[in-house]
């Protein structure tokens, strides 16, 4: 769907360009049977790491989005381990998103693997990765869960909110959301929601050239604000 559906988000593309393109260099790749299908995890490691990131993406794009791909740059060198995962719908090549129930039946049969390093595990994900994040982290074990351009409602209609997803996840969440998001602007979001803005970004963070804002200060950002947070959470 176009970024003026209703629709749900996962099945939803996302907004504006998402900025995919290639990934940094992986330190590993594991495949984990589901019985949605085969999911994909690309395991982006620390030396020394205190923690695990598990990101998992959109239902418009893969885990070449620029968030993504900034956060696994990014973290392994400051102590957090990123776990790049591909939902089977993905894996398969198909081109729509299933439907939320089959999503969460994906993402939590992989979380032993996600564990299996023995570190605590940080859920998260952008837009419909961010809500499966938050609809299975008490239930998972997650020791927090981290929420880029989370869909708060479908563009141009506030009265569909999804705030109970962000607000029920039980755990500590941060969200991270684009300036001009119509899946929810930062305004939008729930009094005492612990919320990072980037300037400008839409629901892919991508700004506009008339902003003056590189992508690279964007997505620095992001990821500064990230590893605060984390840093708080584990340091």
């Amino acid at each position: 769907m176009s970024a003026g559906s209703t629709g749900h988000p996962e099945n939803a593309g996302t907004t504006g360009n998402t900025g995919s393109t290639s990934l940094p260099a992986a330190s590993g790749t594991e495949t984990v049977g589901t019985p949605a299908g085969v999911a994909r995890i690309t395991w982006h490691r620390a030396g020394a790491p205190r923690a695990v990131l598990a990101l998992s993406h959109g239902a418009g794009g893969g885990i070449e989005t620029r968030d993504l791909r900034a956060l696994a740059a990014a973290l392994p060198d400051r102590g957090y381990s990123v776990a790049l995962v591909e939902q089977p719908w993905r894996v398969a090549g198909k081109k729509v998103a299933p439907a939320p129930k089959t999503l969460d039946t994906g993402w939590t049969a992989l979380w032993p693997a996600l564990a299996e390093p023995g570190l605590p595990v940080v859920a998260g994900g952008r837009s419909a990765g961010a809500r499966v994040a938050c609809r299975t982290a008490r239930e998972l074990g997650a020791h927090a869960v981290l929420a880029l351009a989370f869909p708060l409602h479908p563009p141009g209609r506030p009265e569909k909110s999804r705030a109970d997803e962000l607000t029920g996840a039980g755990v500590p969440t941060l969200v991270v959301q684009g300036a001009r998001d119509p899946f929810g602007r930062p305004g939008e979001f729930p009094p005492g929601t612990e919320l990072t803005e980037v300037a400008y970004g839409d629901h892919g963070f991508a700004v506009p050239k008339s902003a003056g804002l590189t992508e690279a200060a964007s997505m620095a950002t992001l990821t500064d604000a990230v590893v605060g947070w984390l840093d708080g959470l584990f340091g």
